[in-house]
């Protein structure tokens, strides 16, 4: 994204966090909001984005950072004092009034300041409510921005859910507000009415000329109405981008992953602009250390089905399903799963060609290459980290030493030790766990956070609860999001360091 203008900008989070007992919901939060901007923030539940909301509404106070409205620090300004209005997925209606008396409802206890002159020339300030014809011409003006005039005297309990919504929008939008929060706001809705209120809140955005804020875990409602995409995940910031930034240049493989569909695969930078993914050598737009490990996502519509002996890469047919406007077809290619969108067909078990031009193929640094922490060695010469307990191999800490009869580990030039509260570093490979529904069969036990598919293999990270430690494995089974499971590592694939020695 360019860089802005100081002057450009409306909102500025600066460096903020949010910890409500001892869970993190949002940390250190860098963004800033254009004036007149269409900015979405998106990611799946839990993640933080209704959080940062509540903090720009005034409704939560940041445990640390600041928030800047027109470089001005409003942290911890209430929020009736602050220029916005925020919409909420429950509209929150008064279903005894009618639509004009939902509208008007702020109006009618909204005060503004009036300037008198006296006898003796002199100005002064009064706050005064506003007139009934004040409040008319505002919530008429209100109601024609959401397609409700002539609506003024029907009751709120006889409209649709979208009716509903507009009233809302109506609502907030009529007490002239520099910033309008929308928290998802179209949740309630079934798919059509959703997908049609979408044009219709980037027409109001249009017509308004005023900042959106919205949140949502639609990834199709945040690439139809926004001008800037916020992805979120875990209380921190993805990515920042337009739509199509977002969806064609993805930060990482939980951004190509949530947004749109994607192929992820793994693959090796093997010279320069040339990866290599499934035994093939492709050239690309982005470039790497060479022999670098990558991920490598191709989105299904850039893949174009050729006859097989003409193509880059031959898969097998194992699926074909038609989607209306495509069809979604799965081919395996060796080891790996392949998805085609195409508008045209083809027959289960039949091997096709498949050509990836250079600009369809983007790269990625690998998030996740080997899992890192801090333990200790116990009195039983087992290593603690990550919330868990694991059985090792503590001899590995001194080369040429052994254990003896009590436990005491013995150096290879005789020195008796007690390794008990010994500080070491750990590293695991993310092949080397493995994962059971047993939950007193691993060292350590958490949910399942994520799990990202990768072709051949999926990628999970499973979180513990007590310290929020992450463990990151590659496996061909399938599991599901938040299954809890137990972490298993065999002894020889713990490596440690003694953490002196590792500084």
């Amino acid at each position: 994204m360019a860089e802005l203008k100081k002057e450009e900008k409306i909102i500025e989070l600066v460096g903020v966090t949010k910890v409500f007992d001892e869970t993190t919901a949002a940390e250190n939060i860098d963004l800033y909001v254009r004036k007149g901007e269409f900015i979405t923030l998106l990611g799946p539940s839990g993640c933080g984005k209704t959080t940062t909301l509540r903090m720009i509404a005034g409704f939560d106070i940041p445990t640390s950072g600041k928030i800047l409205l027109n470089g001005r620090d409003i942290t911890d300004l209430p929020p009736n004092k602050r220029p916005v209005n925020t919409v909420f997925q429950r509209y929150a209606l008064f279903p005894h009034y009618n639509i004009y008396d939902n509208v008007a409802f702020g109006l009618m206890l909204k005060k503004v300041p009036v300037t008198y002159v006296n006898k003796q020339g002199e100005t002064y300030t009064k706050m005064r409510k506003l007139t009934r014809k004040e409040i008319d011409e505002k919530v008429k003006s209100a109601l024609a921005v959401v397609d409700l005039e002539g609506f003024e005297k029907r009751s709120v309990s006889t409209l649709s859910g979208g009716q509903q919504q507009r009233v809302a929008i109506a609502r907030a939008i009529v007490n002239e507000p520099e910033i309008l929060l929308l928290d998802e706001p179209l949740g309630a809705l079934d798919l059509k009415m959703r997908k049609e209120m979408q044009i219709e809140l980037k027409e109001m955005h249009k017509k308004l000329g005023i900042t959106f804020i919205y949140v949502t875990h639609d990834q199709e409602e945040a690439l139809t109405m926004s001008d800037t995409i916020v992805v979120m995940k875990d209380g921190c910031i993805q990515q920042i981008g337009t739509p199509t930034d977002i969806y064609n240049e993805p930060a990482n493989a939980f951004v190509a992953d949530f947004i749109g569909d994607s192929n992820i695969l793994s693959g090796t930078m093997v010279g320069e602009k040339l990866v290599r993914f499934c035994n093939h050598n492709f050239p690309c737009v982005d470039d790497f250390e060479k022999n670098e490990k990558v991920d490598v996502v191709v989105r299904p519509e850039d893949i174009r089905m050729v006859p097989a002996d003409r193509g880059m890469l031959q898969g097998k047919v194992v699926s074909v399903v038609f989607k209306g406007v495509h069809y979604e077809i799965t081919a395996m290619v060796g080891r790996s799963e392949m998805v085609i969108q195409s508008t045209q067909s083809a027959q289960t078990g039949a091997v096709i060609g498949m050509d990836i031009g250079p600009d369809d193929i983007h790269i990625m640094k690998k998030e996740f290459t080997v899992n890192k922490y801090d333990g200790y060695i116990t009195k039983k010469n087992t290593v603690a980290f990550g919330d868990g307990e694991f059985a090792c191999d503590v001899t590995t800490l001194y080369p040429g030493s052994h254990l003896d009869e009590e436990g005491y580990l013995i150096t290879a030039d005789g020195q008796q030790l007690d390794l008990t509260d010994t500080d070491v570093t750990v590293e695991v490979d993310l092949k080397d766990i493995e994962i059971s529904d047993d939950a007193e069969e691993g060292g350590a036990r958490g949910h399942i956070v994520s799990l990202i598919y990768k072709g051949d293999h999926y990628q999970y990270i499973v979180r513990t609860e007590e310290n929020e430690e992450d463990f990151v494995l590659d496996t061909e089974d399938l599991w599901n999001e938040n299954d809890y499971v137990s972490v298993k590592i065999r002894p020889e694939c713990i490596r440690m360091k003694l953490k002196q020695e590792a500084k």
